[in-house]
């Protein structure tokens, strides 16, 4: 028995070294160590062993056994080896040629100018704030002093779900809900979109954005709301923009009025630009109404505020020269790869 488990040793593992595949040593395995193999029908004869022989004759098998595990391990290690070698030679990548290309995107012109607004508001020590675009008509008009009947409601064309709900149409809603929640001193611009039922054309959207401003302080004055327009305009557009304020009505500010930037292109003489007049109207602004104040349980005789509502689109198209708002929101990858 001894001489058989010697040969198998030795017969085995020249058989395992010849291996070529994983499936012929998996074989070659069965063959010799599986459950009928040659190894395991010695060790079944042991029974009719002495008890001398007994116990060297399975200490020799044992050793069989562990050397041909070795054998087999060690084969499928190398087979493993040779077969990445094999694959990686067959795919091999030529990493010199050039990867795939892969669009990266970048901000819409939109975004860009609002980030610098917000920039510049942010250096003066304003707060950013939100509100909410499905607004009830209380805030949209009537905490801003603009009751059911007053004319201003004619010119906002309003999308309203009920009597009573409503998508805003300027941001100025805002103003009531921070000064409601929040008491003087106050300094914040809101940014967001507000809706009207326009048509669409060159010049208008339904949708389109706003930003609101709104501080309220002791001593505010007209002088304080001239001084914080001029230094966002001359940081927005340079140091060298003249601005210019006519008087106008917004219902809830007085006095109130337009804000002119004196035509970048012609500098005041009149051009296509500007229509002729040198001058481009910018933003609406003014005093808070003491009616807006006293409506949020702050006190007219104590402080005072200014406002003021800028039309995102309208900046970004003097921008950029651009003349027709629906080039935004038309998603042309040929316009927006300008930016």
């Amino acid at each position: 028995m001894k001489e058989q488990l010697e040969a198998i040793r030795s017969r085995a593992a020249a058989e395992l070294e010849q291996a070529s595949d994983p499936q012929a040593l998996e074989a070659l395995r069965v063959k010799y160590l599986g459950k009928k193999g040659e190894l395991t029908a010695i060790l079944k004869q042991m029974g009719g062993l002495s008890a001398e022989e007994r116990p060297v004759i399975g200490q020799l098998a044992n050793e069989v056994r562990a050397f041909l595990e070795d054998v087999i391990s060690r084969r499928a290690a190398s087979l493993k080896a040779a077969e990445l070698e094999k694959k990686l030679e067959a795919e091999k990548l030529d990493v010199t040629l050039p990867g795939t290309h892969r669009e990266i995107g970048h901000k819409h012109p939109l975004t860009v100018v609002l980030d610098e607004l917000k920039e510049i508001f942010i250096g003066m020590g304003f707060d950013i704030v939100e509100g909410p675009e499905v607004e009830y008509d209380y805030y949209n008009f009537e905490a801003l002093n603009i009751p059911k009947n007053h004319p201003a409601r004619d010119t906002q064309d309003t999308f309203y779900i009920n009597d009573n709900i409503l998508l805003r149409t300027q941001t100025s809603s805002v103003q009531v809900r921070v000064m409601e929640k929040q008491k003087p001193p106050i300094r914040v611009i809101s940014p967001g979109r507000v809706y009207r039922s326009d048509a669409v054309d060159a010049t208008h959207s339904p949708l389109f954005h706003q930003i609101e401003g709104l501080v309220v302080d002791k001593d505010v004055t007209f002088a304080d709301l001239k001084g914080t327009l001029e230094i966002f305009v001359k940081q927005l557009y340079g140091e060298d923009s003249v601005v210019r304020f006519r008087p106008h009505h917004f219902p809830f500010t007085e006095p109130s009025a337009e804000l002119d930037v004196q035509c970048f292109h012609c500098h005041g003489e009149g051009c296509r630009l500007c229509k002729g007049e040198g001058w481009i109207e910018l933003l609406g602004c003014g005093m808070v109404h003491p009616k807006v104040l006293l409506g949020c349980n702050i006190d007219p005789e104590v402080y005072s505020g200014f406002a003021f509502g800028i039309g995102l689109e309208r900046l970004v198209m003097r921008r950029y020269n651009i003349d027709d708002l629906r080039l935004f929101y038309e998603n042309d990858v040929r316009f927006l790869k300008q930016f």
